[in-house]
């Protein structure tokens, strides 16, 4: 080795490759360049699931247009690799009231195809209508022929939140039902003859006292609900309305009550992902979600 005197001529110094420092040094740089690789390696994955949204699935939801709710529940009960794309239904006039509700649902049935064509841009692998009382407009018979309609069409499987709902029933084993929703009365009849028309038994039904705004409720009161319209005969207890907000009360609700809570986010989620192709359990929405196969 080669190493400049005080004197400032070139000294000449053996090299000895077994030495101490030069193992050290060689040990070193044998690491760095491992590691380097490695970090190459997995920085290329993480930086390849971060440019393709949805590796291992695409949802696609259609929700109300004055609806804040239904988005930051579905993403919070998104899990990873999984992206979720909304698009607004179209309606006019005031949003949450009792009064137009009819209307604004018709209106979201007549325009669906307005939402429906720009949401399929982001070919999902599913495409939710996230909002139930548009089936209890629609009735049973009118909402398959939509659904066949749509999937014909965009051919993308498309499914509603009334649809999840019943499908989740069915997997936990639920014919009597508890049903609460944050409707008028008559919508909420409305409600109850659609699950009957399905072949589920209501054995108790019941609106929410004192809605100005279903879209201003809260987490407490849907839990109330919930607690209040339970029966012993119940086996499962079904908030309806993707803007209310429930998710967040759900395994509490289930734990007081010892029976199955569904909300129609919750059914929607689990739904999308198994027609997805997904089994992937979410802790902490219910026992719906908590698990990956069927419940």
């Amino acid at each position: 080795m080669q190493r400049l005197s005080k004197a400032g001529r070139i000294k000449v110094e053996s090299y000895d490759p077994q030495g101490p420092q030069q193992f050290n040094l060689v040990r070193a740089l044998i690491f760095a360049a491992t590691r380097l690789d490695l970090y190459c390696r997995l920085g290329g994955v993480m930086l390849w699931r971060m440019v393709m949204k949805g590796w291992r699935a695409r949802l696609g939801f259609l929700i109300p247009p004055g609806n804040p709710t239904v988005e930051p529940e579905l993403i919070a009960m998104t899990p990873p690799g999984v992206s979720i794309h909304f698009s607004r239904l179209v309606a006019r006039g005031p949003a949450g009231t009792h009064q137009g509700q009819e209307e604004r649902n018709r209106s979201q049935i007549e325009h669906i195809d307005q939402s429906a064509e720009l949401l399929a841009m982001v070919k999902p692998d599913v495409i939710m209508v996230g909002h139930t009382a548009t089936s209890y407009t629609l009735g049973r018979g009118a909402e398959a022929e939509l659904l066949q309609r749509l999937h014909a069409r965009y051919a993308i499987p498309f499914a509603t939140a009334f649809g999840s709902v019943a499908a989740a029933l069915q997997a936990l084993g639920a014919k009597r039902v508890a049903l609460g929703t944050p409707y008028s009365p008559e919508v909420t009849l409305r409600g109850k003859a659609h699950l009957e028309a399905h072949g589920f038994e209501v054995v108790s039904y019941r609106s929410l006292d004192n809605v100005a705004d279903i879209y201003n409720e809260t987490p407490e009161r849907a839990y109330q609900l919930g607690r209040l319209v339970d029966t012993p005969t119940a086996q499962a207890v079904f908030l309806s309305g993707t803007g209310m907000p429930t998710i967040s009360i759900l395994d509490a609700l289930e734990q007081d009550l010892g029976k199955p809570a569904v909300s129609a986010n919750s059914a929607m989620m689990w739904h999308a992902l198994r027609l997805a192709g997904l089994r992937q359990c979410v802790s902490g929405y219910g026992r719906l979600l908590a698990t990956a196969s069927n419940p």
